[in-house]
Formats: structure tokens, C-alpha cells, sequence
């Protein structure tokens, strides 16, 4: 298990980092990732994030990444798995919302609640912040579903959209579109 260097993310505090990845592949769709147990635990949202509570988005578990993914931003290759163009949409720190009143995680590690088919979070993103669930909806024997829902906190504003608002990447600034045709990119 790779233990996060305390410098590696320096856009995000000591706590968990999570990273929400906008990648144009077969479809465009959102990558909502969260450090666990020194990977990216990960879900496709088609339909990306909402901030509002009244709001299901589907969210289909895919496989674990590594944390240096989490600053990946650029071209997949046409021959290699996700071919596609990636760009950082959101990224931050999240708080385990089941661990004890001290901060540790000993009450529920985010790992546990994935395997219970309940997750709840609180990110402090660029763009996103506040109280986020998970949750379990079907294990079928094709593919496991989930819904990724925003908590009705503070935070909620059902009248934002910010898939559709606020679509330039995070880390860089430049859009899927210059990130594709390699605008922007250091020499």
C-alpha cells in the first residue's frame, strides 16, 4: 500500500484527497475518485457531480487507481484503456463523515463503508464542497450501481450546475478541447 508523501499533493491539505476527472473517452463522463487505503477508490458519473440534493446521479464503480493518478491530466492513447482526453475538474480534501468526533477513522475506514455499500463524505474542493453519499443500489451480476447524491448541508444550491458552469480544468485552466489538441502544453 503506497503511503502519501505529505509534499505530493501540494493543492490539498494533510486529509484525504479526492479528484473529480472529466474524461472525454467512449463518452464523456466524470471520474469521482477518493484516496483509501493508498489508492483512488473510483466511480464513473456519467452525468458528473450535483450540487443539488434533489439530484441522483448515477455512479458505476470502476477499478482502483494509483494516487499519482490523481494529478494526471492530458491524452490517453487510442490503443490503451480509456483512450481519451483527461481533465482535472475538481480536486481537494475530503473528511470521513462516519469516523470518531477526534478525526480518526477508527469508527468506519471509507474502505468499510464501500464494502457496506455506504459512503458519506465531506469535500473541500475548488469547486465542490460540502457533504457527499454514496451509496449502493444493485449488485447485479453485470455491473454494481451506485448513486452518488449531495447532502441537503450548507453547501446545497440546487440552482448551480456546475458541469455545465464551470468546465475548465482546475490544475491548468484550459478546457477538454485544448487539453485534446495539446494547447497550453509544457515544452
Amino acid at each position: 500500500m503506497a503511503k502519501k508523501d505529505k509534499n505530493q499533493f501540494s493543492w490539498a491539505n494533510d486529509r484525504p484527497i479526492f479528484v473529480i476527472q472529466k474524461h472525454d473517452a467512449s463518452s464523456l463522463h466524470y471520474d469521482f475518485r477518493l484516496e483509501a487505503d493508498g489508492v483512488l477508490k473510483s466511480w464513473v458519473v456519467p452525468k458528473g457531480p450535483s450540487t443539488d440534493p434533489s439530484e441522483k446521479r448515477l455512479a458505476l464503480p470502476t477499478e482502483d487507481h494509483p494516487l499519482d493518478y490523481a494529478d494526471f491530466e492530458g491524452v490517453i492513447p487510442e490503443e490503451h484503456y480509456g483512450a481519451g482526453t483527461v481533465l482535472i475538474w475538481d480536486r481537494g480534501s475530503y473528511r470521513n463523515l462516519k469516523a470518531d468526533q477526534n478525526g480518526s477513522h477508527a469508527d468506519q475506514s471509507v474502505t468499510q463503508q464501500i464494502a457496506d455499500g455506504h459512503v458519506t463524505v465531506w469535500l473541500k474542493g475548488e469547486k465542490l464542497k460540502g457533504g457527499y453519499a454514496l451509496t449502493r443500489t444493485d449488485l447485479g451480476e453485470e455491473e454494481e450501481r451506485w448513486l452518488l447524491v449531495k447532502m441537503d448541508d450548507d453547501e446545497a444550491d440546487a440552482r448551480l450546475n456546475p458541469t455545465s458552469t464551470e468546465t475548465d480544468s482546475v490544475a491548468s485552466g484550459r478546457s477538454i478541447d485544448d487539453i485534446h489538441d495539446g494547447a497550453g502544453d509544457k515544452q
